[in-house]
C-alpha cells in the first residue's frame, strides 16, 4: 500500500499514543473525548508504548492482557511499568494502567532481540482482496443501528473491509469471520507505534465473532458483553503499514463466556500475529413484571 495522508482519526490515536513520561516507569495517557465505555484497545495500545520506552533492544513478540475495569473517556490514564526481567535474549515487563486511583487494565509484555530460527506456517486462507469491498460495518447484520455505525466509522482510524459481516460457515467446521484492516494513513518509522496500532486493531471485531458464530443475535443487548482478556503474539517484526487480513473464529462459549481465536495475514499469506481472546457474554435479563 502507497504512502498516503493521515486522517484526522489516525493523527488523533498516535498524538494519544505520545504518552508524558513523569518518572523513569511512571508515564500519562490522554484516553481523549467521547461518549460510553473507552474502547479497551486504546488503553492496550498506551501500554505498548509505556513498555517499549523502557526496553533499549527487541521487538514485542507477544503480550497477554486483563481487562479489569470499564475506562472512561476524558480521564487522564497513569501507567506504571514493572521492570520484571532483562535477559540476554528477553525482557519482561509487565505494566497496570490506573485511572482515578483504580486498576482498569493489567499487562505482561516480553520483547526478544533478533535471533535466526526455523520457519514454518499452515497456508493463509483465501479471501478477495481488500479493493472493491465495502466497509465492514455496512455489510454487517446489525446495520439496522445506523445512528452507531456512523459514529464507530467516523471515529474509528483503523479500516475495515469486508464482503460479509457475519462469520461464514465453511462446509465442515467452525464459522470464520473475514475482515481486511489498515490504518487510515502511513505510520511513521517506528516500531513500537507498529505493535501499538496493531495491539489497537486487534480488539476490533472480536465479539461480535462470537455474537454470529454461535447465533446469538437475539440474546445481544446492550452491556451484554465486554472483553475479559486478550493475548498476542508477533510471529514477525511488528509491521502495520499495508491491508492484513484479520481472520476470526469463536470454537466455544459456555458460562457467560466466549472464547475467540484471530490471526493477521499480509497480502502474501505470510502469517504476522495471533489473537486469543475470552469475552463475557451475558443474556440480558428479563425485565420485571409491572405491578
Amino acid at each position: 500500500m502507497t504512502s498516503r495522508e493521515n486522517t484526522p482519526q489516525l493523527t488523533r490515536l498516535l498524538k494519544q499514543l505520545q504518552l508524558d513520561q513523569l518518572d523513569r516507569d511512571l508515564f500519562l495517557g490522554d484516553a481523549g473525548k467521547g461518549e460510553g465505555r473507552l474502547f479497551g484497545g486504546l488503553v492496550a495500545a498506551q501500554c505498548v508504548m509505556a513498555t517499549y520506552r523502557t526496553v533499549d533492544e527487541g521487538n514485542l513478540h507477544s503480550l497477554h492482557a486483563y481487562f479489569l475495569r470499564p475506562g472512561r473517556f476524558e480521564t487522564p490514564i497513569r501507567y506504571v511499568v514493572y521492570r520484571i526481567r532483562d535477559g540476554r535474549s528477553f525482557t519482561t515487563r509487565d505494566v497496570v494502567a490506573y485511572q482515578a486511583g483504580e486498576a482498569i487494565f493489567q499487562m505482561s509484555c516480553s520483547f526478544m532481540k533478533p535471533e535466526e530460527g526455523f520457519s514454518k506456517q499452515l497456508s493463509a486462507p483465501e479471501a478477495p482482496g481488500p479493493e472493491g469491498l465495502p466497509d465492514w460495518d455496512m455489510v454487517r447484520p446489525d446495520r439496522a443501528q445506523v445512528e452507531m455505525m456512523k459514529r464507530w466509522r467516523r471515529d474509528r482510524p483503523v479500516e475495515l473491509r469486508s464482503e460479509s459481516g457475519v462469520a461464514v460457515q465453511p462446509e465442515n467446521g467452525t464459522p470464520t469471520r473475514k475482515v481486511w484492516i489498515a490504518p487510515r494513513g502511513t505510520l511513521p518509522e517506528d516500531p513500537a507505534l507498529h505493535a501499538a496500532v496493531l495491539a489497537y486493531a486487534s480488539d476490533m471485531a472480536l465479539l461480535s465473532t462470537a455474537r454470529y458464530s454461535h447465533r446469538l443475535e437475539e440474546n445481544w443487548g446492550p452491556g451484554a458483553n465486554a472483553s475479559l482478556d486478550h493475548a498476542l503474539w508477533f510471529h514477525h517484526p511488528p509491521r502495520f503499514d499495508d491491508w492484513l487480513l484479520y481472520t476470526s473464529y469463536s470454537p466455544i462459549a459456555h458460562a457467560a463466556r466466549a472464547l475467540v481465536h484471530g490471526a493477521m495475514y499480509r497480502r502474501n499469506g505470510t502469517h504476522v500475529v495471533t489473537v486469543v481472546q475470552e469475552g463475557l457474554i451475558r443474556t440480558p435479563r428479563a425485565e420485571a413484571p409491572k405491578a
